[in-house]
């Protein structure tokens, strides 16, 4: 049995956007919302719209999950260790998961307030309401425009730039609710904008959810069409079969695949093995590979590759 293996480094590593690129969107997103939470919640107050202490509390939460995912970004630099062969790139995949569950316990609260105020609608200063929203409007959407590069390479790039997205639609809700309320006097408009805020966020956090999950898990990234790669590596020269294939999330920028392939002629091809890393990397965005070369001798079956597996 001849084994061999395949570590695509350099630019095998890519990861689209390194996370280095985006320390001062973090810096910047993470001055404005803080600054903006707190004069949020201080007009909230002083205006009684719960419709702004909901958005002020939301927006607490993108807070800390910029901080999050920030640090998860640093720390996913690490150097790897002998105890830690992979580093510390998993802390993105737990930040991610962290903060989907955080924000569905924050959706939670607002929906139980909103539905209690609905029950008892109280007056509010509209006028107060329409300017500190409008404010967060702007603020959210500059914030999103700073993630919006990296969205489709990170998922929790995307994860803080979807969240700024829903924040600025959601603080144009709150304004024209407060527009509606100023000329209609519907007290129960500003408990029912709440109510569809919690929504919003919990579709929009749903999705990272089950991603984050399913990555905690080792499920093959969502990007990434098994069969393919499977057709793809069963076609490769010399090779009749391949079995004991996995394919995984490393970070939320790198993806992972191990495999066995028959090689019945026995040889160990070193350019076989960079075509492979590099046809992995272009065409399936799989930054790190290791490949197994075995002869299929039955005599000596491999113990991975069971009746009915891959």
């Amino acid at each position: 049995m001849a084994k061999s293996e395949s570590h695509d480094h350099g630019q095998g590593h890519a990861h689209g956007h390194s996370p280095q690129n985006f320390n001062r969107a973090f810096a910047i997103g993470v001055t404005l919302n803080l600054g903006f939470v707190l004069v949020e919640a201080l007009f909230g107050l002083w205006a009684n719209s719960l419709s702004l202490l909901a958005d002020a509390g939301h927006n607490l939460s993108d807070v800390l999950a910029l901080l999050l995912a920030w640090g998860a970004s640093v720390l996913a630099q690490r150097a790897p260790s002998r105890r830690r062969t992979y580093g510390l790139r998993r802390s993105s995949v737990l930040v991610a998961l962290f903060n989907a569950l955080f924000l569905l316990f924050a959706v939670a609260a607002i929906a139980w307030e909103a539905v209690s105020r609905l029950a008892d609608p109280q007056p509010i200063s509209s006028g107060t309401v329409i300017v500190v929203a409008s404010i967060g409007i702007a603020i959210n959407a500059y914030t999103a425009w700073l993630f919006m590069a990296g969205k489709d390479s990170d998922m929790n790039i995307r994860g803080a730039y979807l969240h700024m997205a829903a924040d600025a639609v959601i603080s144009l809700g709150v304004v024209l609710a407060a527009i509606a309320m100023l000329y209609s006097g519907w007290l129960w408009l500003d408990p029912l904008v709440s109510l569809l805020i919690a929504i919003i966020i919990a579709f929009s956090t749903w999705g990272l959810l089950r991603e984050s999950v399913d990555l905690a898990l080792d499920a093959v990234p969502a990007h990434i069409q098994p069969d393919k790669v499977l057709a793809y590596l069963e076609s490769l020269p010399g090779i009749s079969e391949v079995h004991d294939l996995h394919i995984w999330a490393m970070s939320t920028t790198e993806v992972a695949l191990t495999a066995h392939l028959v090689k019945p002629d026995g040889s160990l091809d070193d350019q076989l093995l960079a075509d492979i890393a590099e046809q992995l990397q272009e065409h399936f965005a799989i930054q790190h590979s290791t490949l197994q070369f075995e002869r299929g001798n039955h005599c000596e079956p491999c113990r991975q590759a069971p009746a009915g597996t891959l």
